[in-house]
């Protein structure tokens, strides 16, 4: 079959999601990662190869790394969390976590869990994107950079910094520039010389290849079918060009590499895709007077469900609400929103939110990540499974998560609140997601970077919580806060409604005129 006919591409979704929006730490290079690679494959009875158990991976972080125990967790479940899984065993999971007692109980539990050791290692890999180099440094791409600055300037004096996470060109260079460090990841030691590098007569085993569908997927020329790497690779006719031998049944190292090489293009359902032959929406009109026009594109039309996103820019002085089937599942980016209420109703697979100030944002439930970058005065309400922050100024984050809030570098006056609000379909969007409403760790965050310390945030003190009310009529049978409010926040409103009861009950005892009566309302809300 000619090579012409085959494309392949980097996917989106493990940088989206998957890599952490941080330097990774010193000892995830590729020298510490070929080391762990040869590690596991002579623990195979140890619970290290082909599946990696948390036990093993906390012994091989904590232990030859230096990491904290917490980080080890963080990358493992981060991970974990991109692995297929269906709603109902990420509820059990949470159900399982909920009734431990004790810290002892939930790393018995932990312990039980594994992952692909091969595709844990090219995730620890991939986590080099955000890596700052003295190279890009000295050219100005990296530095000066607002996570560094002390100080937080207002977002138009900032400069320009693109967000590698979403820039598929960047996914596509970081395989490409790595590619060969990328399969000699996944070589078993046999196949390397002694430092660690392949030679001309390397082969690779049918589950490497599996392990690098993590990463890559591709299509044959004029059909829509969207195929895993390994299926491709192994098809008959593509044997010759990606070097599999049948008799053997493993790839030659180079002709896998070059045949990569010579298929891989652009992402066509990644986020530059979407922007340039997405469909645009109407959902924000412009408003009279303003300069900019809200920009909205979707690749729904094009894109096969796991591969949909939203790009949202621009939206100015509106208020925008949407439940659509085009957000269901996909991967949403808010980009340069100001003085705006957005909601986002319907079960969501990501959400970044980037270069927005003075907005409310209400999202459906986040399955994976929610992020937020360089913002300013945002208040968001959200369900999700993980939520990141870097670079943020003054910020108020009400949330419903099962993993501790991450506070990356440069963050300012950051406010965790509890989940404070409900529209009718929203148990069953998070039951569609696999959210529960324990274990909750709303409270806990998690302060990633060094130069950031726990003064950066504060809790929410309960005098100054109010429930947030969404406008919306919808069909569903939510009519609550899903799992409640903590018992303190719940005491204060409970007491603001008896005022309110006393306050009425007097009015009524007293039989004033509607005069006084107005007055006295007047009076009693000046105080």
């Amino acid at each position: 079959m000619d090579q012409s006919r085959v494309l392949l591409w980097v996917k989106a979704e493990p940088f989206i999601v998957g890599a952490l929006q941080v330097p990774p730490p010193p000892k995830f290079s590729l020298h510490y990662l070929r080391k762990i690679a040869n590690y596991v494959r002579t623990r195979a009875t140890e619970g290290a190869f082909p599946r990696l158990y948390w036990s093993t991976w906390r012994h091989i972080a904590c232990g030859k790394l230096q990491l904290a125990k917490d980080l080890a967790w963080l990358y493992f479940e981060i991970f974990d969390n991109l692995s297929l899984r269906t709603p109902e065993e990420r509820l059990e999971w949470s159900e399982i976590l909920s009734n431990c007692m004790t810290e002892d109980e939930v790393e018995k539990q932990r312990n039980q869990l594994s992952v692909d050791t091969l595709q844990f290692l090219l995730f620890l890999y991939i986590q080099q994107l955000n890596k700052i180099s003295l190279r890009t440094s000295l050219i100005g791409e990296e530095w000066p950079s607002p996570r560094s600055r002390p100080q937080s300037p207002s977002l138009t004096e900032r400069p320009s910094c693109h967000n590698k996470n979403w820039n598929d060109y960047c996914h596509q260079a970081f395989v490409c520039d790595h590619l060969s460090d990328l399969l000699e990841l996944l070589l078993d030691p046999g196949q390397l010389n002694v430092s660690f590098h392949s030679t001309h007569s390397s082969v690779l085993s049918r589950e490497a290849i599996l392990a690098l569908s993590f990463l890559i997927e591709g299509t044959v020329s004029r059909t829509r079918k969207v195929y895993p790497l390994h299926e491709l690779a192994l098809w008959q006719p593509l044997h010759a060009d990606s070097g599999f031998s049948k008799i053997s049944k493993t790839f030659s190292f180079y002709k896998l590499e070059a045949w990569l090489r010579a298929c891989l293009t652009a992402n066509p359902f990644g986020p530059s895709a979407c922007l340039k032959s997405g469909k645009k929406l109407a959902w924000a009109q412009q408003v009279e007077g303003a300069t900019r026009r809200a920009k909205i594109a979707c690749n729904a039309h094009l894109a096969p469900q796991v591969h949909q996103m939203v790009v949202m820019s621009q939206v100015y002085k509106q208020t925008l609400a949407k439940s659509s089937d085009t957000l269901v599942g996909a991967h949403i980016r808010v980009h340069r929103c100001n003085e705006s209420f957005i909601y986002l109703l319907s079960p969501l697979r990501s959400v970044t939110i980037e270069k927005c100030r003075n907005s409310t944002f209400v999202l459906g439930p986040v399955e994976t990540a929610l992020h937020l970058q360089d913002c300013e005065d945002l208040k968001v309400i959200a369900v999700c499974h993980r939520l990141s922050i870097s670079s943020t100024t003054g910020c108020t984050f009400h949330v419903m998560t099962p993993s501790r809030p991450l506070i990356l570098s440069g963050n300012q006056n950051v406010t965790f609140a509890p989940f404070h609000t409900h529209y009718p379909m929203l148990e069953d969007h998070m039951a569609r997601t696999g959210l529960a409403t324990v274990p909750n760790y709303w409270d806990n965050p998690m302060v990633v970077c060094r130069e950031s310390d726990t003064g950066v945030f504060r809790l929410l003190p309960p005098c100054e919580f109010y429930v947030f009310i969404i406008p919306f009529e919808m069909e569903g049978d939510t009519t609550e806060i899903p799992g409640g409010l903590p018992s303190a926040y719940q005491k204060v409103l409970a007491q603001r409604e008896r005022k309110i009861q006393i306050w009425q009950k007097t009015v009524k005892e007293a039989q004033l005129t509607k005069a006084l009566e107005t007055r006295g309302v007047v009076e009693e809300g000046a105080h």
